[in-house]
């Protein structure tokens, strides 16, 4: 089996697992239970993931990827507040609009169950590191400079409540083009802020 087809496989069971703890909840859940809602084996489950609450992160790290990948792709002639108007998406394929409600629904499931907040903000942290070396860039300073760390966590505390305040508000309703674009905005307009003082802003 390839990398691809194994990340495939892996986020296959992240949608399931995100599924069932939605349903029942987390304590509700076990693996087994996991294992044959995706199709595979528990020992293929337990070989991707060391606990049935790690199973959110392929679809958490989709939505963190996303981010990322917009991030990298910020053109030196725009500002930030600019390019993400056009260029975000909450996950990296947002043609699914499956896997949108799925990390949505993870989000809100972190509120009440502290394991999966756990494995989120710890993909959150994990995150900064990528946040840091495009700021550092677009500020012309080191990566690990204290004036760049501050805007980066900035940048992930922003991130954060933007994707809590979009799960909360899609929760019941569903997805629609005026909630991702005010979104957007939002999310945009709160970043603009955050980072202001940057070249290119």
């Amino acid at each position: 089996m390839s990398d691809e087809q194994r990340g495939r496989q892996r986020l296959d069971i992240s949608r399931h697992a995100v599924r069932l703890f939605a349903e029942q909840g987390v304590a509700a859940t076990s693996g087994e239970q996991i294992a044959k809602a995706a199709g595979v084996s528990e020992r293929t489950l337990w070989r991707y993931f060391s606990t049935k609450e790690s199973c959110v992160e392929p679809l958490l790290t989709q939505m963190i990827d996303a981010f990322r990948t917009v991030l990298h792709a910020w053109p030196p002639e725009l500002g930030l507040i600019e390019h993400l108007r056009t260029a975000y998406q909450p996950v990296i394929d947002s043609s699914s609009g499956a896997d949108v409600e799925a990390v949505l629904a993870v989000v809100r499931l972190t509120h009440d169950e502290p394991a999966l907040r756990a494995a989120y903000l710890v993909l959150r942290e994990r995150a900064e590191e990528t946040f840091t070396e495009v700021l550092a860039e677009r500020m012309g300073m080191r990566p690990h400079t204290f004036d760049v760390r501050v805007q980066a966590a900035v940048m992930s505390a922003v991130l954060k409540a933007a994707a809590d305040d979009f799960a909360c508000e899609t929760a019941g309703r569903g997805i629609t083009p005026e909630a991702l674009e005010g979104h957007r905005d939002r999310l945009a307009d709160a970043l603009g802020l955050a980072t202001r003082g940057l070249s290119g802003r």
